[in-house]
């Protein structure tokens, strides 16, 4: 085996070719984990005895001719607001810290393991997934692989997720994205994060944040990895959402790319000058670039937005962010506590917005195969140097608001060597092309971009 950990679609191909058994896959899943978790903080629970004993069953039920599912013996991390049978579901929170053990595996997780997958553990989140720079006051935040000198924001909430993936200790983790919180990571730490569209992958056993802006989503290293997942979680044949293959030079030929004309804030400079990169790439490849105008600003549909988050999660958790002593992180406690003033007449008026303006974002969807925008305005700051009550998640957020579905991978690198990243939007239930524009991408960029301490054992 190489140094470097296998992607989702390497263990397969492994795996078919007889050399790899699920045992193995498993074992250098925790021989990185122990290597590297110390530092990184990743998982907070590492469920080594049964992911080694599902491991061997699986391989004993290989021998018998029992045929491999999709996702045998393919190691993989979830978000620590998902329930996994026999591990607390924790959110992030002290407030969870007596909760009981979870009885059953959520759906996804459910589906996961019918797939051949073997669960790792449990992952770092914000406290219940609502904070999108990835700090956790009360339990502390992961660490950024992708500087080992010093403490970065990996993005969040599904921080642990985005680590845990863009340093190899899992080729696939689970996320959750209700206004950026896989592509936020996805864009910090490097990786790719799909957003998939409300309502298509099911939500039962997993916390809650906001009921109509939840969404569970794949986060991988590579765009065919995130297709793997985003099938197996759907229901699908693995291979139903899989890109077309297609050389770089002519990767986005026929295609058009929507490009909006008022971002409404400004990009760091690395951010700006990758962003532009990226289009002019695309459009060398054969893409035709539209300029595309919204009412307003794509910045200007994040507040909107986290009202939603806002009231949903005060309803959900408003006696915890009340009791006193309080045991929330206080970001977190002054998000959730924004929302109960909120008028129902003001919540009503901004759902009636969303729909009148649903019609607008669609039209623009008839002239234009995607829309192109960056996922974060800026790389991946140091760790306390941010405004922790303002919101990363200016551009992503616009997705969640529209029912969209997104797709973000890195697709450049700053002056410092951190990851930049461009989110492809598409229409609701159109995931696949947000896949295959993706691939098309790594494709026109030589292949995806990756973490250097990938390279490390």
């Amino acid at each position: 085996m190489t140094s470097t950990p296998k992607t989702i679609g390497e263990i397969r191909a492994a795996i078919h070719a007889g050399a790899l058994t699920a045992e193995q896959s498993v074992a250098a899943a925790l021989h990185r984990i122990n290597n590297f978790n110390g530092k990184l903080k990743a998982f907070v629970v590492v469920d080594a005895d049964r992911a080694m004993a599902d491991a061997r069953h699986l391989d004993h039920l290989a021998a018998m001719g029992v045929p491999k599912g999709p996702l045998f013996g393919v190691p993989l991390a979830i978000k620590d607001i998902i329930d996994v049978a026999g591990l607390r579901t924790g959110g992030g929170s002290l407030t969870r810290k007596d909760a009981e053990v979870a009885q059953a595996d959520a759906e996804v997780v459910t589906r996961l393991r019918n797939a051949g997958a073997v669960i790792m553990g449990k992952v770092a989140t914000v406290e219940y997934a609502f904070g999108g720079w990835g700090s956790n006051e009360t339990l502390g935040a992961p660490h950024n692989p992708w500087d080992m000198h010093q403490p970065r924001v990996p993005g969040g909430s599904s921080s642990g997720s985005g680590v845990a993936v863009a340093a190899g200790l899992v080729p696939g983790a689970l996320g959750s994205d209700t206004g950026g919180s896989i592509r936020l990571p996805s864009s910090f730490a490097g990786m790719v994060g799909l957003k998939t569209t409300a309502g298509l992958i099911p939500k039962t056993g997993v916390l809650p944040l906001s009921d109509i802006l939840d969404t569970i989503g794949p986060m991988t290293r590579c765009v065919e990895d995130a297709a793997i997942l985003f099938d197996v979680l759907t229901g699908q044949s693995v291979g139903a959402s899989a890109p077309a293959k297609v050389e770089g030079k002519d990767a986005f030929r026929g295609k058009r790319i929507g490009v909006p004309v008022d971002l409404g804030v400004a990009l760091h400079p690395d951010t700006a000058k990758v962003y532009q990169a990226a289009q002019e790439r695309m459009k060398a490849a054969g893409a035709t670039l539209v300029p595309v105008r919204f009412p307003t600003s794509l910045a200007d549909y994040a507040a909107p937005c986290g009202m939603f988050l806002a009231v949903d999660s005060y309803r959900h958790y408003g006696p915890l962010a009340e009791e006193e002593p309080n045991r929330l992180g206080d970001p977190v406690r002054r998000r959730m506590l924004s929302g109960k003033p909120v008028t129902a007449v003001d919540y009503t008026k901004n759902l009636e917005r969303r729909e009148r303006e649903k019609s607008v974002i669609a039209a623009v969807f008839e002239a234009v195969d995607t829309i192109l925008m960056p996922s974060t305005a800026m790389p991946a700051p140091v760790l306390g140097e941010h405004p922790e009550h303002d919101s990363p998640a200016v551009f992503t957020r616009f997705a969640n608001y529209f029912d969209l579905a997104a797709l973000s991978l890195p697709v450049g690198l700053s002056a410092t060597g951190l990851p930049i990243a461009v989110q492809f939007v598409v229409p609701g239930f159109a995931e696949t092309r947000a896949l295959d524009l993706g691939y098309r991408m790594e494709m026109a960029q030589g292949g995806p971009i990756i973490c250097p301490v990938l390279a490390q054992n």
